[in-house]
This record gives structure tokens, sequence and C-alpha cells, in this order.
């Protein structure tokens, strides 16, 4: 109570529920930290001017004793790829007109209206999301609360920064490659990638059906209530799973006793710092712990970054297309040398990456005959400096990222919860894959280890301060 922002949602609606709190209270406390903190970190660059409506509007419920939904009162970002309606949709590009139409809510944004959800702003992304951390040539640079020095990771790092600073306990994020996972990662949150279908989405994105809309939260419970909500059926999304009619905090508290875990302490093949590979491998002997069965276990695919390298860059040339040779010179660099090699991929290379993705699915299909989870780090690295898309050495934001993109082409549930520090105290990831459609089995598997090592969150003192 002394914080309203380091709250989760789930406690918000506790003390909503016995009127201890109200959400205008809750929704004040927000902006009076975005205020302090986003010109530091650089989370948001859209802050809804009726937050504190909606926020009285919620109030008025909770006193009637009628809340509108699962989320009604509970303050919620959303990455600035996604629709919300009346706000500009900028995509981190001086390219798109701020001007609109913005006549449309995506299909989550419109589900979260529907559950009451106070809906405070938009968070930074890289210019169309295309990499892996954080700055566009339109917001600049997003810093990382335990280091404004660091990353905060991407291509959803503004929301990531976000809630890890307490501007907000749940938040909207994207994943193409590990969008969602890799800030969760290198800002210590936990966050899910669904399996493709899940959670609906439109307009469809460029890059295709590896792209996945998910939660980001400081709570796995907050996780799985989000999820309840994002994941309800819009019909403007032809490829979404049908609508499972089920609550996804069900079966939270069950444990991993007798479940088979495979960890993975590389793939096979990528290299990992020493430090993250200690933390990683101490984390999932907690599950042996909790009474999980877990064997030391490759699940024996090769490298799979050229396959999605087709997939992504020709997505990205594929999006450029039509812009004109004005509007490139207001992009970011990287972006238009990946669009340009994408633009060189022949249909018969794409063809043949369809068809090694689809092996590359199969063989997962067939892993988890076996193994019920596969565990690994998240990410190769902890956070490293702003400004940069990749550390020294390295020539892609993929080189750091070979534990998540492959769960992106494959299209399983994946998420990424924080299971230490490094002795700089950057928070390190553990990275739980689950068989397709199994979001189940993954949720319960790290609510099993949130509850062997509670989600802490930084210090934020010093950044107030500065800020």
């Amino acid at each position: 109570m002394s914080d309203l922002c380091s709250l989760t949602a789930s406690e918000l609606l506790r003390l909503y529920r016995s009127k201890a709190v109200s959400p205008v209270e809750v929704a004040g406390a927000v902006l009076r930290r975005i205020e302090e903190i986003n010109p530091r970190l650089n989370a948001f660059n859209f802050i809804a001017p009726d937050a504190l409506a909606a926020a009285k509007e919620s109030e008025t419920r909770w006193q009637r004793g009628e809340p509108k939904g699962l989320l009604d009162g509970v303050p919620v970002s959303i990455k600035d790829m996604i629709l919300a309606r009346g706000w500009p949709t900028l995509r981190g590009s001086k390219t798109v007109d701020p001007k609109g139409p913005w006549n449309d809510d995506a299909p989550a944004v419109a589900r979260l209206r529907e559950a009451g959800a106070v809906l405070v702003g938009k968070t930074t992304t890289p210019e169309f999301s295309w990499k892996g951390v954080t700055d566009s040539p339109l917001t600049g640079i997003t810093r990382n609360p335990w280091n404004p020095g660091k990353t905060p990771g991407g291509s959803s790092g503004g929301a990531a920064a976000a809630l890890a600073s307490g501007m907000g306990p749940l938040a909207l994020g994207t994943d193409g490659g590990g969008s969602i996972r890799i800030p969760c990662s290198f800002t210590g949150l936990f966050g899910i990638k669904p399996s493709f279908g899940r959670v609906p989405m439109w307009p469809p994105s460029p890059f295709g059906t590896v792209a996945h809309t998910g939660p980001m939260a400081r709570s796995v419970a907050d996780a799985a209530l989000m999820l309840d909500v994002i994941s309800l059926a819009d019909a403007r999304d032809w490829l979404a799973l049908p609508h499972e009619a089920r609550d996804w905090r069900v079966g939270l508290e069950d444990g991993v006793r007798g479940l088979r875990v495979a960890y993975s302490a590389d793939l096979g093949y990528a290299k990992v710092d020493p430090e993250v590979a200690a933390l990683v491998r101490s984390a999932a002997q907690i599950f042996a712990e909790l009474g999980a069965m877990v064997e030391e276990k490759h699940p024996g695919f090769e490298n799979a970054e050229p396959i999605f390298r087709v997939h992504w860059f020709s997505g990205a040339a594929f999006m450029l297309k039509d812009f004109s040779a004005e509007k490139r010179k207001l992009m970011d660099p990287g972006l238009l040398e990946v669009a340009e090699q994408g633009s060189r991929i022949t249909p018969a290379e794409i063809f043949e990456a369809q068809m090694k993705r689809a092996a590359l699915g199969e063989h997962m299909n067939l892993f988890h005959r076996d193994y019920d989870l596969l565990v690994t780090p998240t990410l190769a690295i902890a956070a490293f400096d702003v400004g940069r898309e990749f550390p020294e050495g390295q020539e892609r934001w993929t080189d750091w990222t070979p534990f998540t993109y492959p769960f992106n082409l494959t299209q399983q549930p994946a998420a990424s919860i924080p299971c230490g520090l490094t002795k700089a105290g950057l928070p390190v990831g553990l990275h739980i894959v689950g068989p397709r459609y199994g979001e189940a089995l993954v949720l319960r598997a790290a609510r099993a280890f949130e509850s062997a090592r509670p989600i802490a969150l930084p210090d934020i003192t010093k950044l107030k301060k500065a800020a």
C-alpha cells in the first residue's frame, strides 16, 4: 500500500473489491510515476489524455459493485505497433503521418477496453519493431531501469522499461523473434509469447506468421489474467485459433512434480556468456527440487538463424517496398540494410525456408512427445550498452538472440522469467518453452519457478533523483 505503483494487477483488483484503494488513486500514482521517470527512461511516447477520466468511470463501477470486466481499473500500456482508437500509432517512424485517421482498435486493445482496463499510453519501439533493442529515429533511445546506460532490449523495450519502473502493472507487447521475451529478460520481468493465433492480431504483420501478441507483467498470475482477456475472439484475424473458453489462471498452482523437463544450456550450438550460463543452470535445477524430472538434453536441431533470416528479412523488404527515396532518408539505416538484403532473397529461397520451417516444427512436435517442457537461457548475454543493435564482435540482433526466434518459427508458447542477477546487477532470464497450444503448461511451470524465486523490481530511487 505504501507504493501503489509496485502492486501487481491482481493485488490492485483485490484492493478495488475491498474499496481500500480506488482506480483513480492508482491511475494518478501511475501518471505521476510516468511524469517522474519517463524523461529518464523514455518508455512512453504518448500519454492518454483521458486516462484519469477512464479511471473515474471505473471507480464509479466499483462503488456500485459492478465491475465491467476482469481488468476494470487496471492501468495497461500499449506498444506503439498496436492500433488504439483515437491515438497515433507511429511505430517508431518519422514516415508515419500522426494525423491518421486512427479509427480502429486492434483486437487485443478492443478486448482490454471491454474489460475496463485503463489504457495509459503508447510505449516506444524501434522503427517498425525490426530489431531486438529499442531506439528509433522518431523517439530516440529507451533505457533500462536497472541501469540507464544499458538497453532494455526490444522490440517491446518501452513496455518493459515502463513495467519494471512502476509505470503500470501490465503491458501489451508483440513478439516476432523474441520481442516480448528479450526485454523481459533484460529488465527482470515475466512475459509470454503465446502459441501463434492464441491472441488475435489485426492488421496482419508484414513479418507474417512469426509475429505474436502477448502479455508482459510483473507476475505470472497477472500475465495469465491478461491472457484471459486478450485471447478472446476477433473475426478480423482469419488465422486466429478458435477461442478456448477457459481461465488461464486455473491450474497455475499445480506445480511441476512429475513433469519431464529438458534443459539445454546452448541448444547445442549457441555461444553463451559464462555468467548467464551459470545462473540458468542453477535455475534449471530448481525444477528438479520442485519435483520435476530434469534431464540435460538438446532439442536436436541445427541453428535456425538462416531460416528465420529469410522470413524476417524478406518481410522487411515487403514492408518497405512502396516507400519513397525521401521517406527512406528518414529511416533507421539498419532497417534499410535488412530490407535491402531481403529484397535479394528469391522466391525459391523463400519456399525452401518455408519447408525447413515445417521440418523444424515437426521436429519439435516429436520432441515434446518425450518432454513436457524445454528450458534454456532466454538470451545469450545480459543487457549491453544503449544505442547499439548488438555488442562488439557481432553483426545483427539475431546473433545474440539464438534462443528466442526458433520458437517463433515453430509457433510454440515460450516465456521468459527472471532467474538471477549478474555481478553487475543486471537481470538474466530463464526461457520456458512448451508444446504448441501448451500455454497452460508454460504458465504453470513459470508460476512454480516464481514461487521459489519471486520477481524483484529495480531500485528506482536514483532514477527519480536524476529525472
